[in-house]
């Protein structure tokens, strides 16, 4: 049976969006059922801003980052009323399903309003701290750590350069997976995440160490507010004698055209949740569990929280020298 699918982003953008709703437009079509696509998010659903997508709307849009769609905050969306309005707007048009793709707010938000409201939702995991529980990876991560990566070996030559010690804050300020992951990655002598209790007295003690032992530069790795980075960075300078430096990337995390692994991963769950609106199927977000696509509960998904990988932490400390 034919069926009208709705889809949209929200939240934070993240590279990959955009592949993703290239697939889910482009499957539903080739099954032939309708898509729509909602603009700004949330708000586009409140404010009725949605039109009838073609294959054509989703050309050429692969490589570019962000999303085509849009995304915004929308107060509205926070209140029992602007959720109905949103949900007769879905009606008027016979959408029999809205697709969701964006991070833990954006799901909360779409699991509220399919229990306030019975209208049937799927989540596809979009952000670039990959905090969703019930998948390994989110759309953006892959992405995100590699331009975290690029600023790390950039800024390790010039720490090698001065003998330096450099602070690199990036995102992540409530689970610290892209710190972690980066720091393997990019060799990264310490780690400071949320998930762990933050001591900075323990942190200049492992730096003054490190130097002692012949380490002429130090490149840190920090989760956004875990604490004041800068008096870290005052604190490590005197201590250990060492010009130190604190460098946040900010947004520049969040843009840039996806990786290959973010585009394929995002088109598969992209195809996956279109399959599943057109089947009848909902209440489900989709992601990736030890290779292999799998489905959660969409509330399981937003009540859980997601465990740190202390294997990863403890593999960044071992290897950091």
């Amino acid at each position: 049976m034919d069926k009208n699918i709705a889809v949209l982003t929200s939240g934070t953008d993240a590279p990959g969006m955009n592949a993703a709703i290239r697939a889910v437009v482009r499957t539903i079509l080739s099954n032939g059922s309708r898509v729509w696509g909602v603009y700004d998010g949330y708000r586009g659903l409140v404010d009725d801003n949605m039109e009838e997508l073609s294959s054509i709307s989703v050309a050429d849009i692969i490589q570019r980052g962000g999303t085509f769609l849009g995304t915004s905050f929308c107060k509205r969306w926070y209140t029992k009323e602007g959720r109905q309005t949103a949900y007769e707007n879905l009606k008027k048009r016979d959408i029999d399903a809205l697709i969701v793709i964006g991070g833990d707010g954006s799901l909360r938000g779409a699991e509220e309003f399919a229990r306030e409201t019975g209208f049937p939702v799927i989540g596809i995991p979009a952000t670039i701290e990959n905090d969703i529980w019930g998948t390994d990876y989110a759309i953006g991560c892959d992405t995100a750590a590699n331009t975290i990566l690029e600023a790390i070996n950039k800024i390790r030559d010039t720490a090698a350069a001065h003998h330096r010690i450099f602070i690199l804050e990036v995102m992540g300020n409530k689970y610290g997976w892209l710190a972690t992951y980066t720091a393997v990655a990019g060799g990264g002598n310490m780690v400071i995440v949320p998930d762990d209790e933050y001591d900075q007295e323990k942190v200049v003690a492992k730096a003054k160490k490190l130097h002692d032992e012949g380490k002429t530069y130090l490149v840190i790795l920090a989760s956004e507010g875990v604490g004041d980075m800068q008096a870290l960075a005052k604190e490590l300078q005197e201590k250990t004698g060492v010009s130190t430096r604190l460098t946040t990337l900010g947004l520049v995390q969040r843009g840039g055209s996806p990786t290959a692994n973010d585009r394929v991963f995002a088109s598969v769950l992209g195809e996956q949740a279109a399959l599943a609106a057109i089947s009848g199927l909902y209440g489900i977000v989709f992601g990736l569990n030890k290779g292999q696509i799998v489905s959660v509960d969409l509330r399981d998904a937003v009540t859980n929280k997601k465990v740190y990988p202390e294997d990863l932490k403890h593999l960044a400390e071992i290897i950091s020298y």
